[in-house]
C-alpha cells in the first residue's frame, strides 16, 4: 500500500478508524534463510502485546513509524530538491512498517531504492506482522535492508526494549545486505514528549539501549531522532557520535543542524511520502559507501 499522503500523522484523533490494517501474514519460518545466508532472527508470526503495553491507554503500534510524530510536531518545509544542498553522493532509499502491509519490492528497486529500513518491533511486547514480508523481500530485491526499534522508554529499560529488538528481527550478520540496527527515539505519542524521564536519564536509557545492541550483535545501532527532541529530551547530548550512526529526521530542503557530538549525518530522512512506499530517504555517500557501513 502506498501512502498518497501522510497528513493524517497531524490529526491523530481522525487516524484509527482510517488506519487500521489487516493483519498480514509472516511467512514461514524457512524464510529465514535468504540467498544462503541467515537472515538476523525474528518472529515468524506476530508477539502478543506485552501486559506493560496493554496498559497503555489507546495503545496503537500499527500507527508508530519512524517519523510519525515529526509533522505534527515541526512542520514540513520546502524550498528546492534536497539532493542539491549535499555536497556528497546521495543514495535514495525508504523506510517502511505495517502500515505499508506487503510491499511489492520489485518496483521500489526499479525506482532506485538502494536500502530500506523495516520496523520490527516496538516496546516490549509488539512485532510488526508484515516484517518477515518487507524485510525478507527488500533483500530479495537486491536492497540492503536493516531493521528498526520504536522505542518506549517509559515502559521497560533499555537493555529490556534492546534484548526484545534484537530476538524479533534486530539482529545482524556480516553479509554486506544489513544495515546496523536502528533505534527510533522520538516525540512520545501517547504523552510527554519526554516520556517522563529527565534530560540524564533518557541518555542512560539511550545508552543502556545501545550497549545491549553492540553486546548482542557486535554493532552499535543507529539512532533516529530529530535534533529538536534531542535536545529537549536528552539535553543535547553529544556522547553518541563517535560511536551510533546518526539517522536525521527533517521535513525540508536541508537537514540543518545536527545534535550535537555529530558532524554529519548518515541517513536524512527528509520527507514522508514521495516516489518510494513510506518514508523518504537518503544515505549520505554513494553506493559503495553503504555496502561499507553494512560490512562493518
Amino acid at each position: 500500500m502506498h501512502r498518497s499522503s501522510r497528513s493524517a500523522r497531524t490529526a491523530r484523533a481522525d487516524r484509527p478508524a482510517r488506519r487500521r490494517l489487516p493483519a498480514v501474514a509472516a511467512l514461514a519460518a524457512a524464510t529465514a534463510l535468504v540467498a544462503g545466508v541467515a537472515a538476523p532472527a525474528y518472529a515468524a508470526e506476530p508477539a502478543p502485546v506485552a501486559p506493560a503495553a496493554k496498559a497503555r491507554p489507546g495503545f496503537h503500534p500499527d500507527q508508530d513509524f519512524a517519523g510519525s510524530t515529526v509533522a505534527a510536531h515541526e512542520g514540513r518545509g520546502g524550498g528546492a530538491a534536497p539532493f542539491a544542498s549535499l555536497a556528497a553522493t546521495q543514495t535514495p532509499g525508504l523506510d517502511v512498517s505495517s502500515y505499508q502491509g506487503n510491499v511489492n519490492w520489485s518496483s521500489v528497486a526499479a525506482n532506485g531504492a538502494k536500502f530500506a529500513y523495516v520496523k520490527a518491533t516496538e516496546g516490549t511486547g509488539y512485532t510488526n506482522a508484515a516484517f518477515a514480508q518487507q524485510y525478507n523481500g527488500s533483500y530479495n530485491s537486491g536492497l540492503i535492508r536493516g531493521a528498526y526499534h520504536f522505542a518506549l522508554p517509559d515502559v521497560s529499560s533499555g537493555a529490556t526494549q534492546a534484548a526484545y529488538f534484537v530476538s524479533h528481527g534486530g539482529g545482524w550478520s556480516a553479509d554486506g545486505k544489513t544495515l546496523p540496527p536502528a533505534l527510533d527515539i522520538e516525540y512520545n505519542p501517547y504523552g510527554a514528549t519526554c516520556y517522563g524521564l529527565s534530560q540524564s536519564a533518557m541518555v542512560s536509557w539511550i545508552r543502556s539501549f545501545s550497549d545491549t545492541v553492540h553486546t548482542r550483535t557486535g554493532r552499535y545501532p543507529t539512532i533516529y531522532t530529530t535534533t529538536n527532541w534531542w535536545t529537549q529530551c536528552t539535553g543535547n547530548y553529544s556522547g553518541f557520535g563517535a560511536t551510533n550512526p546518526l539517522w536525521i529526521a527533517r521535513y525540508a530542503s536541508t537537514v540543518g543542524t545536527l545534535p550535537a557530538g555529530w558532524g554529519y549525518q548518515t541517513f536524512w530522512q527528509f520527507a514522508d511520502s514521495g516516489t518510494f512506499p513510506g518514508d523518504q530517504n537518503y544515505f549520505n555517500g554513494a553506493a559503495d559507501r553503504l555496502r561499507a557501513l553494512a560490512l562493518g
